[in-house]
């Protein structure tokens, strides 16, 4: 699995206007809207499920929002860097400035899982999230994103 399958140049942005998780959400479902041609709408709802069972914040400023929906082919992902970092209900208390979200099939079992990791252990990598967090260029982050991945591969 590679950056390069799951993200779109187009799924890569830089946030100045999220205030808050919820609106966080709503930008992500806009993003995969305009990337992926999902719903915005359902794309939120089925995040907001997701999150409900417990926040998808992972630490170190780092959120992994993710969820499975109808219709979809293939594991889709959308990464957002906000300018103003904001609670994520996260594990470490630590609000969230990047944001790496899932979307997979509903019947997508080890592919989900494998993006899941692929996205965990590369946004673990704090010298790749402190050249994230230097950059506000979408494409520069998508570089970013998919070279550090074929790096790791090696």
């Amino acid at each position: 699995m590679k950056f390069s399958k799951l993200l779109k140049p187009e799924a890569v942005k830089v946030l100045t206007s999220a205030s808050s998780k919820k609106r966080l959400m709503q930008e992500l479902g806009d993003l995969v809207h305009v990337a992926y041609g999902l719903d915005a709408g359902r794309v939120v709802e089925a995040l907001n499920q997701r999150e409900a069972l417990g926040p998808t914040g992972v630490g170190h400023g780092v959120a992994l929002p993710h969820a499975r929906l109808e219709g979809l082919d293939e594991v889709v992902g959308a990464f957002v860097v906000l300018d103003k970092p904001v609670d994520f209900s996260s594990v470490d208390r630590q609000p969230v400035d990047l944001a790496f979200a899932l979307f997979a099939p509903e019947d997508a079992g080890v592919e989900h899982l494998k993006a899941l990791a692929l996205v965990s252990r590369t946004l673990r990598d704090t010298s790749i999230c402190t050249k994230l967090r230097a950059n506000q260029d979408a494409g520069t982050l998508f570089t970013i994103l998919t070279a550090e991945n074929s790096v790791q591969a090696a």
